[in-house]
């Protein structure tokens, strides 16, 4: 199904898929609102469908549309106001040996190999099982004018990828894939954290986590970066604990 919207840059095309079953929560189904794929969109553009929940995967932006549930709840992180949990410092204090690079978000052998291995060990059971390049170049290798890659290595070695984009007011964290061999370095809670520091030392006011989905257990980790905002009926509202 094909809708029109109307924003300050012009008309736009937004299309609906079919309902189909929910990868968050069992037995609902869902249904998802997305850009004209062969709009090549500005960053305003981006910004501007952001703020009204959308999220950036690969060349697309979308966001859930489902007819009876309303469960996905956009989440980002006010910077100047995060305060770091005990916890969250000791994992940054852990880390502290690991450089942080910013890279062009490009297709690169180590990095495939490393998502590879990531894929195969934490998310077998996941809908980009088994792994390819192709999948995965279009996914996380998109190179535009706002996207990065942030690397994490050890003793010279690749441990983790960030990808991340940088809107007018803030980052967007799309996706972090790390050495699964590493469990005790908490390394994702670690892309978030560098990412929340990489946010502040840009001047940039966000970060944004995608969507926090209640009643889905791997997505609960979206309310642990306090204070939160959910976009609640078009309104980006404080949370001071987690609901």
């Amino acid at each position: 199904m094909t809708d029109t919207e109307t924003l300050p840059e012009g008309t736009i095309k937004l299309f609906r898929t079919s309902e189909h079953d929910c990868s968050y929560l069992d037995d609902r189904q869902s249904r998802t609102l997305f850009l004209d794929p062969d709009l090549d969109f500005s960053l305003d553009l981006y910004e501007e469908l952001s703020q009204a929940g959308f999220r950036r995967s690969g060349k697309h932006l979308f966001r859930p549309d489902c007819k009876t549930c309303q469960a996905c709840i956009s989440a980002r992180v006010p910077i100047q106001a995060f305060q770091a949990k005990k916890a969250q410092q000791r994992i940054f204090k852990k880390n502290r040996d690991i450089k942080i690079s910013v890279q062009p978000c490009v297709f690169r052998q180590a990095d495939y190999d490393l998502f590879e291995r990531y894929i195969a060990q934490r998310h077998a059971d996941g809908e980009m099982y088994p792994a390819s390049e192709a999948t995965y170049t279009d996914f996380l290798a998109i190179n535009n004018a706002f996207s990065c890659q942030l690397h994490f290595t050890l003793d010279e070695q690749l441990v983790a990828v960030a990808v991340t984009d940088r809107l007018h007011s803030g980052l967007s964290a799309l996706y972090t894939f790390f050495d699964p061999d590493l469990d005790k370095r908490s390394l994702g809670v670690f892309s978030i954290l560098s990412q929340i520091a990489l946010a502040k030392q840009w001047g940039l006011p966000y970060l944004y986590l995608g969507y926090w989905v209640p009643g889905c257990r791997k997505m609960q980790y979206k309310t642990q970066y306090q204070p939160t905002e959910l976009l609640i009926d078009g309104q980006w509202q404080a949370i001071e604990h987690e609901p």
